[in-house]
């Protein structure tokens, strides 16, 4: 099973097929054709001795050697030969860690980053709204116009493409329960999502607009170079898109105020 996110592909195997049958239909839409060049992950659903589920993720390397621990799952991934093993319980939850982490640090070596932010496609452009829990992304996404095309309601997968910045869509779903649409497009603008009590655009200084987007950039790496590349990727995409502080109320005119103000 082949899950291809942002052009990159991960095969997933696992000799448990009630469990493969669940991942076909986590990452269904996503599943595409094997290739010789898609990284290759492993399922043993042996879970660790001690399990903590309330944990923090823990990433580490050694050269090309990475291991991934949580308290549900342990794994190991080689950025070499482009292989790892993840051993858990038959948790759809602690794969789906697994291979956002291996997104993560493919992405900080090739100008890319992952974004805890929900992102839709609107008029061929892509608008990204990011923000902690609870500051709206589902809400937003909930009252986006019907001609809309929902990337993400949880994390955004960003990209620099040629001479710009490409969103793609994810399987990572939030409180929509539901994945985003296996499509793609260049990213318009960014907006760092706050409650307010009416519908305000404020554009951001290029320092305020970093400390922000970084403080929902997903990396868990504890590795100097690449959190290096992250936050030169971050600044460099931050000179290149519009960013936008966005107080809003939950009503469908806010897509009204991000048309005019975008236009």
């Amino acid at each position: 099973m082949n899950v291809v996110i942002g052009g990159t592909g991960i095969r997933v195997s696992t000799t448990n097929a009630a469990f493969e049958e669940v991942l076909r239909t986590q990452y269904a839409g996503f599943i595409e054709r094997e290739s010789s060049q898609s990284i290759e992950l492993t399922v043993d659903l042996t879970p660790p001795a001690h399990v903590d589920p309330d944990a923090d993720i823990q990433v580490r390397n050694v050269g090309n050697h990475w291991t991934m621990d949580r308290g549900d799952f342990h794994a190991f991934y080689d950025s070499a030969s482009r292989a790892g093993v993840v051993r858990q319980s038959a948790s759809r939850h602690s794969v789906d860690s697994v291979i956002r982490i291996i997104h993560s640090l493919h992405l900080a070596e090739r100008s890319g980053f992952l974004l805890h932010a929900a992102s839709v496609i609107r008029a061929d452009r892509a608008f990204l709204f990011a923000g902690p829990s609870g500051a709206g992304k589902t809400t937003i996404s909930r009252l986006a116009p019907e001609d809309a095309h929902l990337l993400t309601d949880e994390i955004s997968y960003v990209r620099k493409t040629a001479d710009s910045w490409t969103a793609y869509g994810t399987p990572f779903a939030g409180e929509l329960a539901r994945p985003g649409e296996n499509c793609s497009a260049c990213v318009g603008a960014l907006f760092l999502l706050r409650h307010g009590a009416e519908n305000r655009l404020k554009p951001l200084k290029a320092a305020v607009a970093v400390r922000s987007i970084l403080r929902n950039v997903l990396f868990f790496a504890d590795d100097s170079v690449l959190t290096r590349h992250v936050f030169d990727t971050v600044c460099e995409f931050v000179n290149s898109i519009r960013v936008f502080e966005l107080s809003f109320l939950p009503d469908a005119r806010v897509w009204e105020s991000i048309r005019e103000t975008i236009q």
